[in-house]
């Protein structure tokens, strides 16, 4: 019941409305990121080790970990019945009116603020398994759809598990950031079926 209710909130917004609250859900989680440096970490200095920038670890583990995704989904997509990967046409909505420069904006612009939350507030300092689970948690509508669910679990504990691995916050920023990017760009140029 609670989640038809949403789904019929979501239906009254404008194609632009839908993404004016994609902007201001982005502004809340990097506020939330940035009220939590301020309180978790010890000095700005934290805040800066976490913004090492290696060309090589990026496209080592952010670009492939991206295009391994990439292909996996697609191939996902390909194979299973279209209602799996049906997310109430949300995705759709955002992507299909909104110019691709807009879309590489809002790619970075979810990519930088998610990560910078998930990876480097919380996996820093409570752990990777959190940090992953409340990630996915965060995509809510994904509750009652099980494929989205599980991809979007599995896409945490691996991004999760590259900066386990890096200590880079850039590797899954970049990662996060060409994920959303190529499936905006898919979803407006209508290479999904």
């Amino acid at each position: 019941m609670k989640w038809n209710k949403q789904a019929e909130l979501i239906k009254q917004l404008s194609d632009r409305q839908l993404v004016s609250q994609v902007y201001a859900t982005q502004a809340l989680l990097f506020s939330i990121a940035l009220g939590a440096m301020w309180v978790l970490f010890d000095s700005f200095t934290d805040v800066q080790a976490l913004f090492v920038w290696n060309v090589s670890t990026v496209i080592q583990f952010g670009v492939s970990a991206a295009v391994f995704i990439l292909l996996v989904d697609i191939i996902l997509m390909k194979v299973l019945p279209k209602s799996y990967y049906d997310d109430g046409g949300i995705n759709e909505r955002v992507f299909r009116s909104i110019s691709i420069p807009e879309i590489a904006i809002i790619a970075f612009v979810v990519a930088f603020s998610e990560e910078l939350l998930f990876r480097g507030v919380l996996h820093t300092e409570f752990g990777y398994v959190l940090a992953s689970v409340a990630f996915a948690l965060m995509h809510i509508r994904y509750l009652t759809k099980p494929v989205l669910l599980v991809s979007v679990l599995l896409i945490s504990f691996y991004l999760g598990l590259m900066y386990e691995w890096t200590g880079e916050l850039w590797v899954t920023i970049v990662a996060h950031f060409l994920i959303d990017l190529v499936l905006g760009l898919m979803i407006r140029l209508k290479w999904m079926r």
